[in-house]
């Protein structure tokens, strides 16, 4: 216990250190960021010189940003298609809520029904998650810029150009996904009707939407579409009910550490439009380059991107920055409340569900190592490492709660720390299995084939649908020294699933992050 004790005590430490410095392999966020800035730059730089308004060259912009951030099809062709449907999407929403403009309570209901819509949408997939975060943001972006029926058509054309260009410089002027494997996307956990995550969540971020609603016309009849946005991107990338707390906890620091820059650097510029374009330019980066690993970071680099956006449009002040607080402070709680009192998903049940389909990958990379080393020149663990290392990064999302370092639940953090620990270390043991496998020389003797029994036999236990059986995981063989690389990495996995099983020798109905 006191190595691992000492594990999440450097875990915390790292968490902390990643809100200040985090690395970038391969330069993914640098040239993510840069070529945001490139792309929206350019598509408000020409929406400009196609002479619309300033307040179409925003919507564009807007529309610009969303393409780039939010599309994130595993392939290029599906990014592609997936950005040329946004204005199916899009357009009809803008042009509901331009309509309803003077018609708040039918405004209201539609509002929160593209709310309910978008999050459902979730359930296809990335490109359902695109579409509808983009439907959001058009209703959003019309009371944003409190946009008229007689606006739409500049609006229609402004996006639609916007698109096309952020599109150019990401599909043909600078398009290094094509240099790069397709990123594994694990699927979500699977259910029916109100069992299905995506459903459980749209019912919730239609409550919390209504609930922000509320709250945000009771603080400003103007701009109480602030709190709706607030409890909207809550939810986004959300699983269960501590993921979301935490999500909406970090979003009204970042918003709060945003406001102090926003008035230091925004208000005297008094809305110049070559320093401000800068500001803009630079939150923009700030988004793209954070947003992987610091939601707060994110949210600070938003604020300060909309309030340069509010400076170009005059109107500007303190006090709108200090009700731009509240009103993100309502829509936080309004998630929160929702998550808390509406079809709750506890942190437990989508965590014990996640680290189950880690461990079954795990028996999967094991198994097709063993085959590989017993010839067959067709097993590859190699894609099952790739699956393995997007399983536990949703592990850790979903951990996250647990491991904050503000949780006080200490027991369930040093447990949580412990299971991740344990999980690296399976990740670690099965890449290395897998670097030996690959090795035309390795041998197999009746050792392996045992150690690798013994490994399926210890996932099967641990992931029984019984919970009478998931205390069966065999005893640790004791090491040789000495042994071949393939065994070693076999009795490396062995210890660390006998330790994640050691507390459900004692209750085996607990859930393997503890009770």
């Amino acid at each position: 216990m006191p190595v691992y004790g000492a594990g999440v005590r450097k875990r915390e430490q790292v968490v902390l250190k990643r809100m200040f410095v985090a690395p970038d392999p391969g330069r993914t966020r640098l040239r993510s960021s840069l070529r945001a800035v490139l792309g929206i730059g350019l598509a408000v730089a020409v929406c400009g010189l196609a002479g619309h308004s300033l307040v179409a060259a925003v919507t564009g912009g807007l529309a610009a940003l969303l393409a780039l951030f939010t599309v994130l099809d595993t392939t290029v062709r599906g990014q592609a298609i997936t950005t040329a449907l946004l204005p199916v999407a899009g357009f009809p929403v803008l042009a509901l809520a331009a309509g309803l403009h003077d018609h708040p309570v039918a405004r209201d209901l539609a509002f929160l029904a593209v709310i309910g819509a978008g999050v459902y949408a979730r359930r296809w997939g990335p490109r359902g998650h695109s579409l509808g975060v983009f439907a959001f943001m058009a209703f959003f972006t019309t009371q944003f810029l409190h946009t008229l029926p007689g606006q739409l058509p500049e609006l229609y054309s402004a996006v639609a150009l916007s698109l096309l260009v952020s599109s150019t410089v990401r599909f043909a002027l600078w398009c290094y996904e094509r240099r790069r494997p397709a990123p594994v996307v694990p699927a979500p956990v699977t259910g029916t009707g109100l069992g299905r995550a995506t459903t459980r969540q749209a019912v919730q971020a239609t409550a919390g939407a209504a609930l922000a609603l509320m709250a945000g016309l009771v603080l400003s009849e103007e701009r109480w579409y602030w709190a709706v946005g607030a409890t909207w991107w809550v939810f986004v990338n959300t699983a269960s009910r501590g993921e979301t707390l935490v999500r909406g906890f970090r979003r009204v620091l970042g918003t709060l550490a945003g406001v102090p820059i926003g008035l230091g650097v925004v208000v005297p510029l008094h809305g110049a439009p070559v320093p401000t374009a800068v500001v803009v330019a630079a939150g923009v980066f700030g988004i793209f380059y954070t947003a992987a690993v610091s939601y707060t970071w994110m949210v600070l680099s938003v604020t300060v991107m909309a309030g340069a956006l509010y400076g170009l449009l005059g109107v500007l002040d303190p006090a709108l920055l200090a009700l731009r607080v509240t009103e993100t402070g309502a829509g936080a709680l309004g998630a929160m409340l929702a998550v808390l009192l509406v079809l709750p998903v506890t942190t437990h049940a989508t965590t014990d569900a996640w680290i189950q389909r880690a461990l079954r990958c795990v028996h999967a990379c094991t198994a097709e190592a063993a085959a590989r080393l017993s010839g067959s020149p067709t097993a590859d663990p190699a894609p099952r490492i790739a699956e393995l290392e997007a399983l536990l990064g949703r592990v850790r999302m979903s951990l996250a709660p647990l491991v904050h370092p503000l949780s006080p639940l200490r027991a369930r953090r040093v447990r949580a720390g412990q299971v991740l620990a344990l999980l690296d270390d399976c990740a670690r043991e099965v890449r290395g299995l897998a670097s030996v496998a690959a090795d035309p020389e390795a041998s197999h003797d009746a050792r392996l084939t045992a150690a690798c029994w013994r490994v399926e036999a210890s996932v099967e236990a641990l992931t029984a649908p019984d919970p009478r059986h998931r205390a069966g995981v065999p005893d640790v063989v004791p090491h040789t020294a000495g042994a071949e690389p393939a065994l070693a990495h076999l009795h490396g996995l062995e210890r660390a699933l006998a330790e994640l099983a050691a507390p459900l020798r004692s209750d085996p109905r607990a859930p393997l992050i503890g009770v």
